[in-house]
């Protein structure tokens, strides 16, 4: 496919995108079906184009002076590819399968429009409802933060301690530059260029063999923060495919024991050949059997529970740019009962003196630090341990890290402007007496 006919690809995915509000990989795999001539290099160009778009779908539309996926796509060349009048012209010629040709009123709009004067949920790419709530968290601040969540995620890696380290990992995966993350000892990150490729990871022998697994820097930073024992009871409440019981298992030298389950049993499915691969042997799934509560058994026994409550994926939507145009406050709402429910749950399960750690992949107050405050005016026996010694774990970059993230009464805040991760909320309290 040439340039041109992706682009007309690409608008006509993002249609069926907006038009049925339906995920973006849903609509690029039907996209594809119907269109098996297109090879891989196309599909994953399409997809590139696609995302783009959506990471940039408000502050595109306001250049363009229009909400139509033409109109995005557009823009989204101009704002995220930087292409000027002239190549944005060739590929829309009105040729074979190209886009037809620009308008005098779009011609002047991709020459001069820009997103100066626009208001912080355009310059910001996020949905105008969620304003408030992003000015709650971040104040004036909020456009940068929203772009920040706007741009292309890097890959990042956590070496698997059990069988690996960070600087072996980098040195396996050399011929994709990766190089080791700037707060996680685990971390490995792979950057991408605006049309990179994702590389194969998953058909390398080292991710075969369970040197490595696929995890943003801020979800290792947040089992990090947990500060799992080895030798100790580990509960990974909302575990879902495994990715932080993993990592537990691993700070922990495979020693103690990891306990983990889901309200969901099919987000578990995954678990098993990932703890497999890694050699995650103290690692033990409890899978939801109807209304049996297979935790009966473990009250005031977990040295740690790890909550890694359900939320909006504010945090991660570099990764998950559709994701942004879908929420509706009733899912807010929704996310925020939810929350309430499963710290709740996860109270009960906590030995005296041990520890609670509260995560989300949200930048959002609601699902974060006001959680936590109504969480403690449930739980009177639960007190927040001072953020400051949380990262303490950081050992010399502590300090750095500490100026960088956003520290609170209830926990830390991280967010790809700051920390230059995906956006993770960590609050850990301990049960006294």
């Amino acid at each position: 496919m040439t340039p041109a006919a992706r682009l007309s690809a690409t608008i006509e995915v993002l249609d069926d995108i907006i038009a049925r509000r339906r995920p973006a990989a849903d609509a690029l795999k039907d996209w594809g079906l119907a269109h098996r001539f297109a090879g891989s290099g196309d599909r994953a160009a399409i997809g590139s184009l696609t995302f783009d778009a959506l990471r940039k779908r408000a502050s595109s539309a306001w250049i363009m002076g229009d909400e139509s996926p033409r109109a995005i796509a557009l823009g989204m060349l101009k704002r995220e590819r930087n292409f000027n009048l002239a190549a944005i012209e060739k590929l829309t010629d009105g040729g074979r399968f190209a886009p037809s040709p620009l308008s005098e009123d779009e011609r002047a709009r991709l020459d001069t429009a820009d997103v100066s004067s626009a208001p912080a949920w355009v310059a910001g790419d996020y949905p105008e409802w969620l304003d408030p709530y992003l000015t709650a968290s971040f104040g004036d601040d909020r456009a940068e933060e929203g772009a920040a969540l706007a741009a292309r995620a890097p890959v990042d890696l956590r070496a698997n301690l059990i069988k690996s380290d960070a600087q072996k990992v980098a040195a396996e995966l050399a011929e994709y530059h990766a190089q080791p993350t700037r707060w996680s000892p685990t971390g490995v990150r792979i950057a991408l260029g605006s049309d990179a490729k994702a590389p194969p990871l998953q058909s390398e022998p080292g991710y075969l063999k369970g040197m490595f697994e696929v995890q943003d820097e801020g979800s290792q930073l947040a089992a990090l923060f947990a500060a799992p024992e080895g030798g100790k009871r580990v509960i990974d409440l909302c575990a879902g495919a495994g990715g932080k019981s993993l990592a537990l298992a691993a700070l922990m030298h495979n020693r103690g024991e990891v306990i983990a389950t889901d309200s969901d049993k099919r987000r578990l499915a995954p678990i098993y050949a990932r703890l497999e691969r890694a050699s995650a042997k103290c690692v033990k799934v409890l899978t939801p059997r109807g209304k049996t509560d297979v935790l009966a058994e473990f009250d005031l026994s977990a040295d740690l529970v790890l909550v890694d409550a359900p939320c909006t994926g504010s945090g991660a939507w570099r990764r998950n740019p559709d994701a942004k145009w879908r929420i509706r406050p009733g899912a807010l709402e929704i996310r925020e009962r939810e929350q309430a429910e499963v710290l709740d749950r996860a109270a009960r399960l906590v030995r005296p003196g041990g520890r609670l750690a509260y995560v989300t992949c949200s930048v959002l107050d609601n699902e974060n630090g006001a959680q936590v405050r109504s969480f403690l005016s449930r739980s009177k026996s639960f007190s927040v341990i001072l953020p400051d010694e949380v990262i303490s774990a950081l050992g010399e970059r502590a300090m750095v890290f500490g100026k960088a993230a956003r520290l609170s009464a209830e926990g830390i805040l991280m967010t790809p402007r700051t920390t230059e991760t995906d956006g993770f909320f960590v609050s850990v309290l301990r049960r006294e007496g």
